[in-house]
């Protein structure tokens, strides 16, 4: 394999600063998935931690050096996960965490941005809006900007989790991998492609935000104008140029599902395997249900990566989505 911006050696070394309460997440097959789908399923579920989503194990990485480095101040912009998971690390390392989201995020994230003590700043806009706000709030005060994708410790931390696949799982196919900016997709794709490249890596994305998945068909940045996806967890327009040279390396391929097909995958998630789960974790799950084909007889493995859901949105999806067998 070429080399991609990711070293497999630091990212077994990464897993010492990382707090135990991120790592060895469950991994298991839920045959009760099975009928449905056609194909045996192992789920990598994510979302039993502090933060409920995987991006602690990157902000572990960056709130490490930070505090190693005598830094105090540290700014992201964020959907909501990433900022629930850097005001966590940053809280237990004294950092002061400022966080920037769009006012239209789901309120539920925001709600626990505050309540873990971080500062939050919400722009009128979009992610990108937010992006560029947190980049102009780092350049003034003289602060580390943290860039989800950009920044190796968060494509090295959650990287770990590919490090737990092929250490954990005696066979598997295929991976199922939600792709938005970019970390999960190339930290887990490098490492299944480095020690286990018979693995098939398979990034999924909203067809309402399309940009990296374009990106990637035509090995080149594409940008998007918008974005119209439930998944606000992985609708970002502009993907970064360094992390699409990654995923270039890594990924075998990359799908786009609908809308209905997202939906369908909470829902076959909650009622087979008692899952509660955002629009972005259940990618995998869509990817599945509209190519049951290609997935017939394989052992496929999907990350389950965030449960953060806005409870009100979460029963008007699931409760009009209709039931799969």
């Amino acid at each position: 394999m070429q080399e991609t911006r990711l070293d497999t050696t630091r990212i077994r070394a990464v897993r010492r600063v990382i707090d135990p309460v991120f790592l060895d997440t469950p991994l298991y097959r839920c045959e009760a998935l099975e009928p449905g789908l056609g194909c045996t399923v192992s789920i990598k579920l994510e979302t039993a931690n502090p933060v409920r989503s995987f991006k602690g194990r990157g902000t572990e990485v960056v709130a490490s050096l930070l505090a190693d480095n005598g830094s105090r101040d540290v700014v992201c912009a964020s959907a909501g996960n990433l900022g629930q998971a850097l005001a966590w690390s940053g809280r237990g390392r004294g950092l002061e965490v400022t966080v920037v989201a769009s006012r239209f995020a789901t309120v539920a994230k925001l709600d626990r941005i505050r309540a873990l003590g971080a500062r939050l700043e919400l722009v009128d806009g979009d992610h990108e809006m937010a992006r560029e706000r947190a980049a102009a709030i780092a350049r003034y005060d003289g602060i580390r900007l943290v860039e989800d994708s950009l920044d190796i410790e968060t494509c090295e931390g959650a990287a770990t989790i590919g490090l737990e696949l092929v250490d954990t799982v005696p066979s598997f196919d295929a991976v199922l991998i939600a792709l938005g900016g970019g970390a999960l997709a190339t930290g887990v794709g490098h490492v299944v492609k480095a020690l286990a490249p018979e693995v098939e890596v398979i990034c999924v994305q909203p067809l309402g935000a399309p940009a990296m998945t374009h990106s990637w068909r035509g090995r080149r940045v594409v940008t998007t104008d918008s974005t119209d996806t439930i998944a606000d967890g992985v609708a970002g327009r502009h993907p970064i140029p360094a992390v699409l040279d990654d995923l270039l390396l890594v990924a075998d391929d990359a799908v786009l599902v609908q809308e209905a097909s997202i939906i369908a995958g909470m829902r076959t998630l909650l009622d087979h395997a008692g899952l509660v789960v955002e629009p972005s974790a259940a990618l995998g799950i869509a990817a599945i249900l509209e190519d049951r084909d290609r997935f017939a007889g394989r052992h496929v493995v999907t990350i389950v990566c965030g449960s953060n859901v806005d409870v009100d949105a979460y029963h008007h999806w699931v409760g009009g989505a209709p039931r799969t067998p």
